[in-house]
């Protein structure tokens, strides 16, 4: 019989992937910028990744009571390719809507990371542990890239402003 608490992460987990993937949807169709759209593409294709294994362990755990090895993908995140260049430095506009998407994003992934990280701690399934720690590595990547991101946008802000003390 499989745990209740352990399905409820689960599906916490799901939601998680979900709101994310449609927020990074909603960011790809509303941007002006083809850079800026294919990099929110790509965030919710990755998402989109992790809700599919997601759904293929909540099956097998409520069907036989443990997780799938076989599930988990050995896929790697694809956003750290992503060269965080003039153009897409420039396409991103610091006060613009898309800086502030980056913003909400780091607060999204944030959330991610720190529920995978905690549930794989206390996991005592070997199956889910290496599931959990796979998911947060995967969202640390996303955290780093929005981090990158957001530092530039910071930067940029402040050149603009004349904020820098020399």
């Amino acid at each position: 019989m499989a745990d209740d608490r352990t399905l409820d992460i689960l599906k916490q987990a799901l939601l998680l992937e979900k709101r994310g993937k449609s927020f990074y949807q909603t960011v790809a169709q509303q941007t002006k910028n083809k850079a800026v759209e294919s990099f929110f593409k790509l965030m919710a294709d990755e998402e989109q990744t992790h809700i599919h294994m997601l759904s293929e362990q909540y099956k097998s755990y409520q069907e036989i009571g443990r997780f799938n090895a076989d599930i988990r993908s050995e896929e790697k995140s694809k956003v750290s390719e992503i060269v965080l260049n003039d153009n897409m430095k420039e396409q991103i506009s610091a006060a613009g809507y898309e800086a502030a998407a980056v913003s909400a994003a780091i607060s999204m992934e944030m959330k991610s990371v720190e529920l995978y990280t905690e549930r794989a701690k206390s996991a005592t399934d070997e199956e889910e542990e290496l599931l959990y720690q796979w998911l947060a590595g995967w969202e640390e990547t996303h955290l780093d890239m929005l981090h990158k991101i957001d530092n530039e946008l910071i930067k940029n802000v402040w050149y603009d402003n004349q904020f820098w003390p020399f």
